[in-house]
């Protein structure tokens, strides 16, 4: 048996590009630093254009493949007029090799909408599996016998994992990376990939740098710009006011008005989230982490994480 593993990724019809190239750049790079993967593509289709019409070139079909167990196979989303098509629902022959991949002991990963084409083959009745926000319902809909996941960025069941929508794909191959190389391995390809921002599975499909920004009072965006640039600094009220250059008075009326919390709250979520992403860096102790995210100490940061995120994601923080 040879040591070194294939990573092959399907590229079906109307693939959406990012799902695909995210996830191949995490492996490539992985290469690139000495991990023993080859990268191998297959189709189940001679014709292949993007859902963003990118005509794509020839790829192996599917039946030339030899695989052997250890091997992963991803499955990048596509359109879902294509996913509700009768030509869909007939790629038998391509849904019976994929059972016998798994049966042989390939792990198979989906992005984003690729878990409509795991659940068509039944491979995940029964199991947890998660896809795009957008459509959850829409999968639950279909295959009832499937316990889909809301709110996740992916889902391990097995060895079958499913992830959300487009760059929850870079998490997921990284997760699977730091499975098999370890942290410090995947902390490299990390940061050679420009991904300061890590995820595990208990993150939200949300995001705090995006959420509560859905207003257009430019003072408060500038004042929310600013404290997630210096979660360090302990600042008054008289600070932050001066920042969005509004009275403390003002702002705190304003903070509220437009984000629907107050200024502390959204700060704590900030501070929460930014040591959520530093407990993926294998140097960092919880006592650095706490100072880089502007707690008092590491036993302030366990105090308030277990209040505010316990039941979201228990276990998560040692």
């Amino acid at each position: 048996m040879s040591t070194t593993q294939q990573v092959i990724f399907v590229i079906p019809p109307s693939v959406h590009v990012l799902d695909l190239t995210g996830p191949v750049q995490v492996f490539y790079e992985a290469v690139e630093y000495g991990a023993s993967y080859q990268l191998r593509y297959c189709s189940f289709q001679n014709q292949l254009v993007s859902s963003a019409g990118l005509a794509l070139g020839p790829v192996e079909p599917f039946t030339q493949l030899q695989t052997q167990p250890g091997d992963l196979i991803f499955i990048p989303g596509m359109d879902m007029a294509y996913i509700r098509s009768a030509e869909f629902k007939a790629e038998h022959a391509f849904m019976a090799w994929l059972r016998e991949r798994h049966r042989q002991g390939v792990t198979l990963c989906s992005v984003c909408t690729g878990a409509f084409l795991i659940a068509q083959t039944g491979l995940l009745d029964g199991r947890k599996c998660t896809t795009h926000w957008k459509r959850v319902e829409e999968m639950q809909a279909i295959y009832p016998r499937i316990v889909t996941q809301h709110d996740r960025l992916f889902v391990q069941d097995s060895s079958i994992y499913t992830s959300a929508g487009v760059t929850a794909g870079i998490d997921l191959a990284l997760a699977i990376l730091e499975e098999r190389q370890g942290p410090v391995f995947a902390a490299k390809v990390a940061r050679e990939l420009v991904v300061y921002v890590r995820r595990g599975p208990h993150h939200s499909q949300k995001s705090i740098y995006l959420d509560y920004r859905n207003h257009m009072n430019v003072a408060v965006h500038q004042l929310q710009d600013w404290l997630i640039a210096n979660l360090k600094t302990k600042a008054t009220l008289e600070t932050l006011a001066e920042v969005a250059g509004m009275s403390t008075r003002n702002l705190t009326r304003a903070f509220r008005k437009e984000t629907g919390i107050s200024i502390h709250d959204y700060t704590t979520q900030l501070r929460l989230e930014k040591a959520r992403t530093l407990q993926h860096n294998p140097g960092m102790t919880m006592e650095a982490i706490a100072q880089q995210c502007g707690f008092r100490d590491a036993r302030q940061l366990r105090r308030i994480w277990q209040k505010t995120e316990s039941k979201k994601a228990p276990n998560h923080v040692y």
